[in-house]
């Protein structure tokens, strides 16, 4: 017995010995610097909480003429929980650089930031805004998609057409806050429940009220709460923070 715990002990010395200390990431060496950082796609997605964003964040580096800039450094921060892959690196040969964002498990509006240093070292920075859903906001995404998509989205997809260019009165998107923001929650439950003539708007809105239930017509609410453009504004928007 006393041998073989001399054994373990000797082995885990071993160990220890050669783990040695952690490597780090090497520090970027940019071999061009910019004077601006400008969104090439990405921003303003939807993802469930803890979830991977559907499409790649992708940011250009410009020089004051606006021409892309090839290796710029380019390092992307967030609040707890949101994930980039990879965490920074330098532009391609269009200035651009991209990356994978998964979101924080909490539901809520997540500012992310993309930042570039110019040739003076002083930091240039983009803003971006992601939305993470929770179970009801997602629950409503998908009835939306289902239900209300084909005619409320203009863009079609191989899923799915659409049938906006089709109708008379052009139905709104639901992250127009402009508008969908001034309606109550009692309001757009009614004219998703029993159609347009509801609230004196176009006859070309069907009800769903058969075919949609009281927590249905909840998620699909908050799931337009959630998408707003502008905001909707209960006790104001609220970031998640680091």
């Amino acid at each position: 017995m006393r041998r073989l715990l001399i054994s373990c002990v000797l082995l885990l010395l071993a160990a220890a010995g050669c783990s040695g200390p952690k490597k780090t990431a090497p520090a970027l060496q940019p071999t061009g610097f910019g004077t601006a950082i400008t969104e090439v796609s990405g921003g303003k997605q939807v993802a469930g909480a803890g979830m991977l964003l559907d499409q790649p964040v992708v940011v250009q580096v410009n020089d004051a003429q606006g021409n892309g800039v090839t290796g710029a450094a380019v390092t992307m921060q967030g609040p707890a929980g949101v994930r980039f892959d990879p965490a920074s690196g330098l532009t391609d040969s269009s200035g651009q650089f991209t990356t994978s964002v998964s979101l924080g498990g909490v539901a809520g509006r997540y500012q992310i930031t993309a930042w570039t240093a110019d040739r003076s070292g002083r930091r240039v920075e983009l803003k971006l805004e992601e939305i993470a859903l929770g179970y009801q906001q997602g629950l409503g995404q998908q009835l939306n998609r289902q239900y209300c998509a084909r005619c409320h989205d203009p863009e079609s997809t191989p899923e799915r057409v659409s049938n906006y260019d089709n109708l008379a009165t052009k139905p709104h998107a639901f992250s127009e806050g402009d508008t969908l923001n001034k309606m109550s929650d009692a309001d757009l439950a009614a004219i998703i429940s029993h159609g347009g003539p509801a609230l004196g708007k176009s006859p070309e809105m069907p009800p769903f009220g058969y075919t949609l239930n009281k927590s249905d017509l909840e998620a699909l609410v908050a799931y337009i709460r959630a998408v707003s453009d502008p905001p909707y504004h209960t006790v104001g928007v609220v970031y998640a923070k680091k």
